[in-house]
Formats: structure tokens, C-alpha cells, sequence
């Protein structure tokens, strides 16, 4: 019988100089820690498929963009907080140009990554409205957001997906809604981590009802245009991002450069902000932070500016950039990040041959695309299981349950996995599948 690449000796003896009581419930830093130490002892190579690192050189327009800004002195001048003013007009353009969805440029507001804009739109949306002081996720989701909420004492509900799309997501949201007690809705789309897509019937429903019981919908666009199933990033061509903001004008869009632009390392995103929901006055905020309680207003000023002080000024300025040529057509991120999607397709090849199955395999009737994650079962294994034994392979994942999702599988992220990496996958899945035959 074939042996394991880790002994279980080797395996607890690096979790347990981690601090870790319980790998199967790691978080993602845990897991990618433990692989880079195994790897570091050892010398055998790891196949990481823990972190969503971008694989795939940054966006060179943006790196220029920032070299020039710094040669002409910005470092030396305090970023405002709403935003350098090119930078907001190329935000308006670019949701225009490749979502249809106008929104005025005072809504358009530099983040330092959709992390940021995810915590301080925590932190407005549960404090504009009596009563309404929970965030409810649609799972499975990204962990580092419930994260976000335990660190400000904030509270939200859940529930996972799997069972509830097309028309059954409607009668679950308003089950949940109803109680009265939810400030805003969030969900990624492409999803982290498994790469289901919200149909437009199922944004529908999460619009119209946000507007039925005035909740704000936070919309994570961290894989914009990456849907490998539609020919989509042709600025002003059909068809679109998906997107509820055609559904309700409760909604807060967060875009960031990580992964279309392979921007990551500076964290440069944006958010853009229904011209509604940015100009409406709430006297909760009017009497928490004074003025009239403007969302928009209070939400940079109040609250985002006290979490970063602005935008770091080049970023800004690579931002636009990256932005403006896209719009203009010069730029094709959607070919470019159409790299994850042949690697997904490898991978899933590699994974089925070896008598394993997608976890999220559908949206409503049909095959989900091939992007930057998905989601891998295997037999009757929980997903904590998985993931322990896979680090004994020197594979490293993290486990659905840390997604909020209720389905045994783990995640497995394309982002590294380059065809080399992908022939060191198939012999380590290989080995596994007949350890455990």
C-alpha cells in the first residue's frame, strides 16, 4: 500500500508549533502557514490551493501610471477621502462601460481593497437604521468578512445556498428578512469559493426584496467579468457584468484591481454607490456623527476615513488608469484573467479522473464556468477531513465549513496552478486516491 508524502508526526508537530488545537477548522493564514513550514522543513514541494494569490504579472499600465504619480510629488500630499477626481470619473465610466449601470461619480470611492470597503459598509449599514443591526450572507462566502464582523462586535446571520436556488432563494430570503432585524445582504459573484454565479432571476429577487424591506445590498465583485461562460469585458457591448443594481437602488458595488488586473499587492479597489442610497439622510447617522445623516457623506467621511485615512495616492493614480484603458479598449483583462479559467479546466480534469466530484456543480440547470476557485468532494469525507489528509499529500486547501457552507468539500483556487504544478496535482491526487481506495 502506498505510503503518505507527510507522517502524521510531521504534520502535528508543525500545527502544534503554530498554535493550531484543530486543522480541520484552520483558518486560510493557518493552512498556508502549515504548508509553507512543511515545505520549508522538508524540501518537498507543496501544490498550494489555499490562498487566492493572483498567478499572473500585475497590470504594467497601473505600474507606470504609479511611477509617474510619484515622480511628480503626490507622496508628499494627503489623499483626499472621496478620492482623486480621475479616479472617480474612470469608475463611473468603467461600471458604465461593462455593467450598463449608471451611478454618479460621487458615489465612485477609492478603497484600499474590497476588505476595507466590506468593513466600514459593516459598520454604515448597521448603524443607519433602528432595529437593523445584522449582516446576512448568502453561503458559501468569503470567511475574512464574518472576520470583519467578530472584530467590531457586529452580528449576522446565514445560510447556505446550495439548496435554495432560482424561485426556492425567494421564500428562504424572505423567511429571513422578515424578522426585521437585517441591515444588508451580502454575496460574491463569481462566488468565493465555489464559483456559482446569481442567475439574473435570483439577483431579481435579492433586489426586489432589499427594496421590499429596505436592506442594502453589498455586492462583491472581486471576479468581475469572469464568468468563462459569456463573452463579457467589450466596454459598452452586451452582454454585462450580472449585477442586482438593474433590481433595487439599495446597493453598494465593491470592484477591486487583486485579480482582473492581477493588482493585489497594492490593494487598489473601488466602490460605487447607488445615487439613492448616497444621498439619503438617515437620523440615526445625523445623530451619531452630526450634519444631516447623509449616507454617502457620513459613510467616507465618518467611517472610512477613520479606517485608512484615504487611499494611498498612487495606487489611485494606477487605478485610473488601469480603468480608463479598459474602458478605451486598450486593455483585454478578461483575456488576460482567462488564464485561471484553462487552469480550473485542467485541474477539474485531473480531480474527477482521480474519483473526485464538484461540490457547486450547477447554477440552477446549468454547468458552472471555470474561473479562479471551485469547490472538490471526495467520497463521504467532511471537508475538514479533506483538507487534513490533502496536507499529508502536500496539498493544501481550506475546508467549505469556513465558508459558512453545509456540503463536505474543500476549495481549490487555480490561481498558481501553472501546467507544471497542475502534473505535480494529478500524481499527489493519484496517490491519494489509491491510499484511500
Amino acid at each position: 500500500m502506498i505510503d503518505r508524502i507527510f507522517s502524521t508526526e510531521q504534520v502535528d508537530s508543525v500545527t502544534s508549533g503554530f498554535g493550531i488545537t484543530d486543522l480541520e477548522n484552520a483558518t486560510i493564514g493557518q493552512c498556508a502557514a502549515v504548508a509553507q513550514r512543511l515545505q520549508e522543513v522538508t524540501g518537498v514541494p507543496f501544490v498550494r490551493m489555499d490562498q487566492g494569490v493572483p498567478g499572473l504579472e500585475p497590470c504594467a499600465v497601473g505600474r507606470e501610471a504609479e511611477k509617474l504619480a510619484l515622480d511628480t510629488n503626490v507622496a508628499s500630499v494627503y489623499p483626499a477621502p472621496d478620492g482623486i477626481a480621475p479616479l472617480k470619473s474612470a469608475a463611473q465610466k468603467f461600471v458604465k462601460a461593462f455593467m450598463d449601470i449608471d451611478v454618479n461619480a460621487a458615489g465612485c470611492v477609492p478603497v484600499t481593497g474590497s476588505v476595507t470597503a466590506s468593513f466600514g459598509a459593516f459598520l454604515a449599514c448597521n448603524q443607519c437604521q433602528e432595529g437593523k443591526d445584522t449582516v446576512l450572507f448568502i453561503d458559501p462566502g468569503f470567511p475574512i468578512q464574518k472576520s470583519q464582523l467578530r472584530v467590531m462586535g457586529g452580528k449576522f446571520s446565514s445560510f447556505d445556498i446550495y439548496e435554495y436556488r432560482g424561485e426556492a432563494l425567494k421564500n428562504k430570503l424572505e423567511e429571513m428578512l422578515k424578522v426585521g432585524n437585517i441591515s444588508s445582504i451580502i454575496y460574491s459573484n463569481p462566488n468565493n469559493p465555489a464559483w456559482i454565479c446569481l442567475t439574473e432571476q435570483e439577483l431579481q429577487i435579492i433586489g426586489e426584496l432589499a427594496t421590499k424591506y429596505d436592506v442594502v445590498v453589498l455586492e462583491d465583485l472581486a471576479y468581475f467579468d469572469m464568468d468563462s461562460r459569456k463573452d463579457l469585458g467589450k466596454p459598452y457591448q452586451a452582454p454585462f457584468q450580472a449585477t442586482v443594481a438593474r433590481y433595487t437602488d439599495n446597493y453598494i458595488l465593491m470592484l477591486s484591481a487583486s485579480k482582473i488586473f492581477s493588482y493585489a499587492g497594492q490593494r487598489s479597489a473601488f466602490i460605487a454607490i447607488s445615487d439613492k442610497l448616497f444621498t439619503r439622510n438617515f437620523p440615526l447617522f445625523a445623530a451619531r456623527y452630526g450634519g444631516v445623516g447623509q449616507f454617502g457623506s457620513t459613510f467616507i467621511n465618518a467611517i472610512l476615513y477613520m479606517i485608512t485615512s484615504g487611499t494611498t495616492h498612487t495606487t489611485q493614480y494606477g487605478l485610473t488608469a488601469m480603468l480608463e484603458e479598459s474602458v478605451a479598449g486598450n486593455i483585454d483583462f478578461r483575456a488576460t484573467a482567462g488564464e485561471y479559467a484553462r487552469r480550473a479546466k485542467k485541474m477539474k480534469e485531473v480531480f474527477i479522473s482521480n474519483g473526485f466530484h464538484i461540490v457547486y456543480s450547477k447554477d440552477v440547470d446549468e454547468e458552472i464556468g471555470d474561473g479562479f476557485f471551485f469547490s472538490i468532494g471526495y467520497k463521504n469525507f467532511s471537508g475538514g477531513r479533506l483538507m487534513r489528509e490533502f496536507i499529508h499529500f502536500g496539498v493544501s486547501s481550506i475546508s467549505l465549513t469556513t465558508a459558512g457552507s453545509l456540503q463536505n468539500g474543500i476549495r481549490a483556487c487555480a490561481s498558481r496552478m501553472t501546467d507544471e504544478v497542475v502534473e505535480l496535482l494529478a500524481e499527489r491526487l493519484a496517490m491519494f486516491n489509491e491510499f484511500h481506495s
